[in-house]
């Protein structure tokens, strides 16, 4: 928007950052409260999947990479779902899963296996890990909303509705 635009600009949606590795069973068990989420604040809040890929589990830096190449695609949630769904199998295939699921959604799978040859999204995978290091992410899920980070990687209990209440009360404020 150019500062001679004189239409007022849109209610900029509130922001939810996921920070997520795919490789993770609570992040699979998140799965429902971020389908929850959706469905009960549609485009009102907008939810950004961020990369925290850890150490223990081998592929996930490359899961972390191919939901990138996902989201370049047009499909990143649901590959995230998709991915998650099967994380068991993801533990045990690695690579070759990440590619069959691409072509499974649709995807060009020809461009997932190069874009994970070629490493065109580590530095997007490496910011968002560093990013989510300096402001204390240390397990996934966590949620960042307003400010306030809820960490999910050791107990999912209560989350969803802290979240919940967190953004009805900066929706609030924001239509006041």
């Amino acid at each position: 928007m150019g500062m001679s635009d004189s239409s007022p600009a849109p209610a900029e949606a509130l922001v939810l950052d996921v920070w997520c590795e795919l490789q993770c069973p609570d992040c699979r068990t998140a799965l429902d409260d971020v389908r929850t989420l959706r469905a009960r604040y549609g485009d009102r809040l907008e939810l950004r999947l961020r990369h925290f890929p850890l150490e223990k589990h081998k592929h996930a830096f490359a899961a972390a990479q191919a939901a990138e190449e996902a989201l370049e695609q047009g499909k990143g949630w649901p590959y995230v779902e998709a991915v998650l769904e099967r994380v068991a199998e993801l533990d045990r295939q690695g690579e070759p899963l990440l590619v069959e699921v691409a072509r499974e959604l649709g995807l060009d799978a020809e461009e997932f296996d190069t874009a994970l040859i070629d490493g065109r999204h580590i530095l997007a995978v490496d910011a968002d890990q560093a990013e989510g290091k300096a402001i204390g992410v240390t397990g996934t899920p966590t949620y960042v909303i307003g400010g306030e980070r809820l960490d999910g990687g050791k107990s999912q209990e209560g989350l969803r509705e802290r979240v919940e209440e967190i953004a009805d009360r900066l929706l609030a404020d924001r239509e006041a």
